[in-house]
């Protein structure tokens, strides 16, 4: 009786997801995956109504700097705990050094910053020592992935500097997570549910102000707010938006592997899939939208 009652409700959850599916839309975006030399996934969720394009959304896949929403969720979590404090000074040493561009690598041993600050290099510049280091002070990666199974994300996990994860990380570097997971990660902050409504404000408006904005981002007008989190690595690369649109919220969270094209320019088909599913997902949800990118802005990026 019990297994006709599951098999029942799996039916009904199948019935529910293509109710709930956007044809529409699956189609212009299964028509823009094809042929890409590597694995796609694709996740959208128009928040206001419901609707859903689910392209391998609840595949495994890297990462790379996304990972950072859970580590600073990590980070907040401590923080609401009494454990650590926003506006605490935190001295900087060598030995925290990520090589690399990064701003606070750039520090020189025992400089002082601000955890709101190192949080901030995190999110908004996605700089790579500041990360590491709050990933850290979250009582590394066994802590923030203890946070998300308690809070129902099977599947998105830190895996670097984190013990029992070496095969992981292995086959998919500093993170993993699927599309869904991301993107539903993304709505859960914006809807306040992560760590306390304060945190998550918090943790919205950094996601707000992101200095790497040539990819989805340069598909939607300047003046419509957007937080996201962007990652990239030889042969991978992703994005989660979520749109605070004139017509309603939107996320979206599109992630590669296994990509062929591992060059670090504009052209990847990575970075390019990227720009076009963002532009497909503009026009599709404020059709009446006059706006383009100005000439030349590409020269920005």
């Amino acid at each position: 009786m019990r297994t006709c009652f599951i098999v029942f409700s799996l039916f009904l959850q199948i019935q529910l997801q293509a109710q709930r599916e956007d044809k529409v839309l699956t189609q212009k975006l299964q028509s823009l995956v094809s042929g890409f030399k590597g694995d796609v996934g694709i996740y959208v969720r128009n928040l206001k109504t419901g609707k859903t394009v689910t392209i391998n959304a609840d595949s495994i896949f890297p990462t790379a700097s996304m990972v950072k929403i859970p580590i600073t969720i990590g980070v907040f979590e401590k923080i609401e705990n009494g454990l650590l404090a926003y506006d605490s000074i935190l001295t900087y040493y060598d030995s925290l050094l990520y090589p690399g561009e990064d701003i606070l690598g750039s520090f020189k041993n025992g400089e002082k910053i601000s955890l709101s600050k190192t949080l901030m290099l995190m999110i908004t510049t996605s700089d790579n020592t500041a990360s590491l280091w709050c990933q850290q002070l979250a009582g590394t990666g066994a802590d923030i992935n203890a946070w998300l199974e308690k809070n129902g994300y099977h599947h998105t996990r830190v895996n670097s500097r984190t013990p029992g994860r070496e095969t992981n990380r292995s086959n998919y570097g500093w993170g993993q997570t699927t599309p869904r997971e991301m993107g539903e990660l993304l709505v859960s902050i914006r809807e306040g549910k992560v760590v306390s409504a304060r945190a998550s404000e918090r943790i919205y408006r950094n996601l707000i102000r992101i200095y790497w904005d040539g990819e989805s981002l340069s598909q939607i007008p300047p003046y419509i707010q957007a937080a996201s989190k962007q990652g990239a690595v030889d042969r991978s690369k992703s994005e989660v938006v979520l749109v605070n649109a004139p017509h309603g919220d939107y996320v979206f969270c599109v992630i590669t592997k296994n990509q062929e094209d591992q060059r670090w320019v504009r052209e990847n088909e990575g970075y390019v899939l990227l720009r076009n599913v963002s532009r497909i997902l503009w026009q599709h949800f404020e059709p009446d939208s006059k706006w383009k990118p100005a000439a030349g802005m590409e020269a920005w990026r």
